[in-house]
């Protein structure tokens, strides 16, 4: 039964929204979702089987370093990782300690694909002793562990470690390893906890959280899918930032549509048609919402970064699943549970609710923030803009430009104390050398040109295969440092002007470096991509442009903003050496992204409210009636994110801080106060050129939505 004064929702869109709602077709939608979980919800744990966590895997094919390890095939029957085993003793290497290294060597080749170790070699200044074990990709994470194991069974006052590709490999390994399952719990009990406060339910909580969890499960399966079958790239850290996504997306989506369900059930007697107006006038928000993150997300797809181009497809298949469990399985589980879902709060029948003003009433906290808009919207806009931008004075302070193998964590595992002391007591590249290949016809120009490179400590034997030759050359400075790239520079320059050799330079350094530039040009070419689709969206959402530039405005303003106050927490406070190349990016993509998603809530009921009160009263019903629903979405999206904060690598830390303080600054300072005032100070020119910006204001009302006052005649 609909409520007196007001038709049910028609046209297509209608019908289709109306669909998860009806009396029949809610039990078809459940049943599709069950069958959909039961089909794909099982190839969910298998997706940490196809994810790719070497650096070379996230490279494009015609970068330098992949050629290098494309014809390093050539030279062996199966690639191999070392492993460096560094035994220090500060006072002097004893025979003791020369002893147990040299009895290492039989249980060290042993190892799960291990062939035969090379060492020990002494250091020069006697305080050391070095080992190096090539790994076949067997079994590396065991092989690590055991050489750990072995080698720190020694006499007492000997250190030893275990690091080199292979030790540092297998930490960070172990770190992602771990990463989902802890995600997972994470996220659910920070959405849970929240949850429950927001909506003050001990049983309402639990259904957005089924439907997040079968978006989840229905999202991983996909992308297991792709990886499988379509060659997509997915590594630790597109898997734990799908994981967080959906949470966080899902949650959001669920409190604008229950909120607006809620709403509803207190003007209509029937459960379906409230659910039904609630998807009709809810859903374009929803949709548009979810089209601006996910098309914004597919703009990584143009990346050189095959990590970064994977993470589009991953994290933009959650959103969609987000999207319709959301849109379907969602309201179907509400409309089949009831109103009695809501207990204690039990929305009811109320026909004070048809009477827009007593409704307005009800939202004291945001209708006087409302008040605080319509007051002085002029003045509010320029000191929250100021804010802002002396904000932006922090970007100096952000170093994205790549992070050294101690950078990423944040502590020190043992691959990255290992390493500290072989660079202190041997080249410092030892263990991870640069690598050349080329013709070789001109082997000996090329070993000449490796030789007399400025920053080259020790030039290998040649090694030659198939016309090639191979030369491992040892760095004189850490393979992870900006002196070591320099060095891979200078060493392309000579080694590709030698004449025949077509020779190339590829190693660890090497693939660092190939990663920083790729993920700087990656910066230039999406960010540009992205601003022109997601304002492509909200045009069409909106159809207009004034109100779409202010959004697309304020939202980049406070994406700097937040850079910057990053930027300066990073260094000064959690004391990071700097961010990855590709953070601005990704920090660029999910901050626009999500925070046009509030503005996008915000401005589309603006709009709404605007046709029937004029602009100015349909800013401030627009922002009274949704402050608190899309706060509560803010918070939680926030916290999902801030998940990410708890982990032990630099680069997730960085990237659950940025966009959770993101969140929160686009949620309650730029939705709730700089956007509202600047669209009320400008009033119905928002809407231009479309007609809503022409329309006189409804009859009795002038354009800030008062009761016109009669002038006395005569």
């Amino acid at each position: 039964m609909t409520a007196p004064g007001q038709a049910p929702p028609g046209g297509r869109w209608a019908r289709l929204a109306g669909l998860p709602a009806g009396r029949r077709t809610k039990w078809a939608v459940l049943a599709l979702w069950l069958v959909l979980l039961a089909l794909i919800g099982p190839l969910a744990g298998k997706l940490g089987d196809v994810e790719e966590n070497d650096a070379a895997a996230w490279l494009p094919g015609g970068a330098e370093s992949t050629r290098v390890v494309e014809l390093q095939e050539r030279f062996r029957a199966e690639e191999t990782t070392p492993a460096v085993i560094v035994y220090q003793r500060p006072g002097g290497i004893t025979a003791q300690d020369r002893a147990k290294a040299q009895a290492d060597l039989v249980p060290l080749s042993r190892l799960p694909g291990a062939e035969q170790p090379q060492g020990p070699i002494l250091a020069k200044d006697g305080q050391a002793l070095q080992t190096i074990v090539p790994l076949k990709d067997v079994d590396p994470i065991k092989a690590v562990d055991d050489a750990r194991d072995l080698v720190k069974r020694g006499p007492p006052g000997l250190e030893a470690h275990v690091t080199g590709p292979a030790g540092a490999g297998t930490d960070m390994f172990k770190v992602f390893d771990t990463l989902d399952g802890f995600l997972l719990m994470a996220a659910g009990i920070v959405v849970i906890v929240l949850l429950l406060f927001i909506y003050r339910s001990p049983v309402l909580w639990l259904v957005p959280v089924l439907s997040a969890v079968a978006a989840l499960g229905l999202a991983q399966g996909l992308v297991y899918l792709l990886a499988r079958y379509a060659d997509l790239t997915v590594n630790g850290q597109s898997a734990g930032i799908l994981t967080v996504l959906v949470f966080g997306v899902a949650t959001d989506y669920a409190l604008l549509l229950v909120a607006r369900y809620r709403e509803e059930l207190h003007r209509h007697t029937d459960r379906h048609e409230a659910m039904a107006f609630a998807l009709h006038r809810a859903g374009p928000a929803i949709l548009a919402s979810a089209g601006t993150v996910s098309l914004g997300l597919l703009c990584l797809l143009a990346a050189d970064l095959n990590s970064t181009a994977g993470l589009g497809p991953v994290a933009a298949a959650g959103v969609v699943t987000a999207l319709l469990a959301m849109t379907t399985l969602l309201p179907a589980l509400l409309v089949i549970l009831g109103r009695w879902v809501f207990w204690p709060l039990v929305p009811r029948y109320d026909a004070r609710y048809l009477d827009p003003e007593a409704y307005e009433r009800e939202h004291g906290v945001w209708a006087r923030i409302a008040r605080l808009v319509g007051r002085r919207p002029r003045t509010l806009a320029a000191v929250v803009a100021l804010v802002l931008v002396g904000m932006t004075l922090g970007l100096g302070s952000l170093k994205a430009e790549g992070l050294s193998d101690a950078g990423q964590f944040v502590d020190k595992p043992d691959s990255i104390v290992g390493g500290e002391i072989l660079a202190r007591h041997y080249a410092a590249g030892s263990g991870s050398p640069a690598v050349v290949i080329g013709n070789a016809s001109a082997s000996g120009q090329l070993a000449a040109a490796i030789s007399g490179t400025r920053g080259v400590a020790e030039v290998g034997r040649p090694v030659t295969a198939g016309g090639l030759v191979q030369y491992e050359a040892t760095l004189g400075d850490r393979a992870d440092s900006k002196a070591a790239q320099r060095t891979i520079d200078r060493l392309r320059e000579a080694v590709h002007a030698v004449p025949g050799a077509d020779a190339k330079v590829g190693g660890t350094t090497a693939t660092n470096l190939d990663i920083n530039r790729a993920a700087s040009r990656d910066n230039l070419v999406i960010i540009p991509i992205v601003l022109v689709v997601v304002f492509a969206i909200l045009v069409a959402l909106l159809r207009a442009l004034v109100a779409p530039l202010l959004m697309m405005a304020t939202v980049v303003l406070s994406f700097l903003a937040t850079l910057g106050a990053s930027g300066l927490v990073f260094q000064h406070v959690f004391g990071f050496e700097g961010a990855d190349a590709g953070f601005p990016l990704l920090a660029f993509i999910f901050l626009v992204a999500l925070g046009v998603d509030y503005n996008i809530f915000l401005m589309h009921r603006v709009r709404e409210e605007s046709q029937a009160l004029g602009t100015r009263r349909g800013v401030l019903r627009g922002l009274t009636v949704t402050g608190g629903v899309i706060t509560s979405a803010g918070l939680v999206l926030a916290a999902t994110f801030a998940a990410l904060a708890t982990l032990p690598l630099v680069s997730m830390v960085e990237m659950g801080f940025v966009v959770a303080f993101g969140v929160l600054v686009d949620t309650i300072v730029v939705r709730s106060l700089l956007l509202p005032a600047l669209s009320y100070d400008l009033g119905h020119r928002i809407w231009a050129p479309s007609r809503l910006a022409r329309r006189e204001p409804p009859a009795g009302l002038d354009e800030d939505g008062r009761q016109r006052t009669l002038e006395p005649v005569g």
